[in-house]
C-alpha cells in the first residue's frame, strides 16, 4: 500500500473524488466531490433517495463506485497503487483499509447467538487480534460508557432496540475506528427509546476525535453535533454549511422547502 499521498490529502480523512454510483441506467451519486476533516462530525441530510446511505455503503465497501475515487485517511480505498497508479483495489487492501472505518446500522446486525459481550469482543479478537482478557476489558468498559454493565450475559433477543442498538454501537468502537458510520440509527426504535441512543452518540461527538459521517432524520441531534451538514438531492450536494447556517439561514431553495416539510 504507498504510504504517501498527496499532501493536501493528509488533513482529510474522508475524500470522494468525482464519485459516480449507477444501477443499470440509474444514477445514484453524479460525480460527487466532497472531503470530510479528521475529527470532523458531518451530517447528511436530504428526501429519501438521494444517495447519503449509499454513500455509507461505499465507505464500508458494501458497494462499488462505478466511477471515480474515494480515499479514507489519506489512502485509496477503492483503488490502490501500482507502479505509480491508481488501479482497482484487491480485497486484501479493501480489508486493510476497512479496519479504520466502523458502521452502526438501522437495524443492529448484531449476532442473536452470541451473548453481548461475545458481540462485542469477536472482531477485536478475530481481526485485530486482541487477546480475550484485553478484549474483555474494552467491551466491559464500553458497556459501561452506554449504560449496559449488567446485560453483558443476554442475548440480543432479550434486549430492548434502544439496548440493542446501545450495544452495536459499543461494538463498533470496540474497533477503534478512526471514522464512524451512522446510518439513520434511531429509524427503527420505538420513539421512547430514541433518546437514550442519541445521548450516548452525543456524547462520542463531544468528547472523541473519532470523524463521524451521520445520515439521520432526527434534525435537532444534527444541528447539536454537526461541524457541518450537507444536503443532499437526486445525488449531487444541493449545499453545504455549517449546522446554524443550514439550519437557520438556508441559501438553496430545495434547502428551504425539505426542512420546511422535516422541522
Amino acid at each position: 500500500m504507498d504510504k504517501t499521498p498527496p499532501d493536501d490529502f493528509r488533513d482529510q480523512m474522508i475524500r470522494f473524488d468525482r464519485v459516480v454510483k449507477r444501477y443499470g441506467d440509474h444514477t445514484i451519486l453524479d460525480h460527487l466531490d466532497f472531503t470530510v476533516g479528521r475529527g470532523e462530525k458531518v451530517t447528511l441530510i436530504g428526501p429519501s433517495g438521494s444517495g447519503k446511505t449509499t454513500i455509507l455503503r461505499l465507505l464500508m465497501t458494501l458497494e462499488k463506485v462505478t466511477d471515480g475515487a474515494i480515499w479514507v485517511a489519506g489512502q485509496p480505498l477503492t483503488h490502490r497503487y501500482r507502479g505509480g497508479r491508481l488501479v482497482p483495489a484487491t480485497e486484501k487492501h479493501l480489508r486493510e483499509v476497512r479496519k479504520s472505518i466502523g458502521m452502526v446500522f438501522q437495524q443492529f446486525n448484531l449476532f442473536p447467538n452470541m451473548t453481548v459481550l461475545q458481540n462485542i469482543t469477536e472482531a477485536p479478537i478475530q481481526v485485530l487480534g486482541q487477546s480475550r482478557d484485553e478484549a474483555v476489558g474494552q467491551a466491559r468498559s464500553l458497556l459501561e460508557m452506554v449504560g449496559l454493565s449488567d446485560k453483558e450475559s443476554a442475548h440480543p433477543s432479550q434486549l430492548s432496540g434502544g439496548q440493542q442498538q446501545r450495544v452495536a454501537i459499543a461494538r463498533c468502537l470496540a474497533m477503534s475506528p478512526q471514522v464512524m458510520l451512522l446510518d439513520e440509527v434511531t429509524s427503527a426504535l420505538d420513539p421512547e427509546l430514541v433518546d437514550g441512543v442519541l445521548a450516548v452518540l452525543r456524547d462520542i461527538a463531544t468528547t472523541t476525535d473519532i470523524t463521524m459521517l451521520i445520515v439521520t432524520h432526527e434534525m435537532r441531534f444534527a444541528r447539536e453535533v454537526s461541524d457541518r451538514v450537507m444536503m443532499f438531492d437526486a445525488g449531487k450536494i444541493a449545499e453545504a454549511g455549517t449546522a446554524d447556517q443550514i439550519f437557520e439561514n438556508p441559501r438553496e431553495q430545495r434547502t428551504k422547502d425539505f426542512l420546511r416539510a422535516v422541522l
